[in-house]
């Protein structure tokens, strides 16, 4: 994968600078491998006239080239989909705090980075995804997996069905448990639920779903737009999955279901910082956002934006509750959780 990375982020130098004067264009690196961004790019080129060169990566090898290439980056944009990330790019000086009044009135505070001395924002959350329970309708009651806290509990003993705990979307779960547990207690949660393990951790999010659907699992944890493409999809057996399992949003009792931010950033040594600004702003257009809605099934952050994906109300009942943990809180537990994973085993 790193190979690959380094091969794609040559061509884009390499494109860059074989670029004519007149050309306008833009250097993305994007952790955002959904194909439905396509549309996205293609529309903001034929809107603006900007070519996109685009390198693709997960977030942690993004932020490992910003650091390696420093100053001689070429990257204007960074996207990535995990908000621990965002923070971490933003305290490691990898972005450059962006002064928009678009970005500023169509992004509330709560969905980006807290606003610097000078009025520049680091980074801008233009998604968001719920990481919810799925469970076996048949063979597992709904009251017993309505909160996180229950994912532990012994009469889930042998049920669960999770990805790695390393893996970006749970760590930034388990690190706001920590906010709202305190850590003595959050690692005797990661213990209870490797106890509660149908099996040890592999495959991604739509595996946990899978195993629910076929009797592996009696639950699994997933990111909302995993489900709600299985919901919306044109093979019938994916969608007989999808039928197979209920859906909780946890803790609507309590603080809420944990959220994930996907976003943007203009690097810290953008070329192009007109043109970044211009995405960035782009990203959060009523277009580009029911893009994020209605392609890649995630809730739109704009102000006034409505959504009009039909599985998305139809798992959520159209509204729900969501926690309003600090980004910056939630990333700095992340070292301790990892320890915490160590520890109790969970791989």
């Amino acid at each position: 994968m790193f190979k690959k990375f380094v091969f794609v982020a040559t061509a884009v130098v390499l494109a860059s600078a074989g670029a004519s004067a007149q050309e306008q264009v833009l250097n993305l690196y994007s952790a955002r491998h959904y194909s439905t961004d396509e549309a996205l790019y293609t529309n903001f080129t034929k809107a603006t006239g900007i070519k996109i060169n685009r390198v693709d990566a997960d977030d942690a090898g993004i932020l490992a080239r910003l650091k390696a290439e420093g100053a001689a980056s070429p990257a204007d944009v960074i996207l990535l989909v995990d908000a621990s990330r965002l923070w971490k790019g933003e305290i490691d000086g990898l972005f450059q705090p962006v002064k928009s009044k678009v970005l500023d009135a169509a992004i509330p505070a709560q969905f980006s980075a807290k606003r610097a001395a000078d009025g520049g924002v680091a980074w801008f959350g233009f998604s968001t995804r719920a990481r919810v329970i799925v469970y076996d309708k048949v063979k597992v009651k709904r009251e017993d997996v309505d909160t996180y806290e229950k994912l532990a509990d012994p009469v889930n003993k042998g049920k669960l069905c999770i990805r790695s705990g390393s893996h970006p979307y749970n760590l930034s779960l388990f690190g706001a448990m920590v906010e709202h547990l305190g850590p003595a207690k959050t690692e005797a949660w990661l213990q209870g639920l490797v106890n509660n393990m149908a099996r040890p951790p592999k495959g991604g999010d739509t595996d946990q779903i899978k195993g629910v659907a076929s009797g592996e699992c009696g639950i699994g944890v997933t990111n909302t737009y995993y489900l709600a493409r299985m919901m919306r999809s044109s093979n019938p057996e994916e969608r007989a999955v999808a039928e197979k399992v209920g859906v909780v949003f946890p803790n609507q009792a309590s603080w809420g279901t944990h959220i994930n931010i996907a976003g943007g950033a203009m690097a810290r040594h953008a070329k192009n910082p007109a043109n970044a600004v211009k995405f960035l702003e782009y990203l959060a257009s009523p277009e580009a956002q029911n893009y994020f809605a209605n392609g890649n099934n995630e809730w739109p952050t704009a102000n006034g934006v409505t959504v009009e994906n039909a599985a998305l109300k139809a798992m959520s009942g159209g509204t729900f509750k969501s926690e309003t943990i600090p980004v910056s809180a939630v990333g700095m537990n992340q070292v301790k959780v990892q320890q915490m994973l160590d520890r109790v085993g969970f791989k």
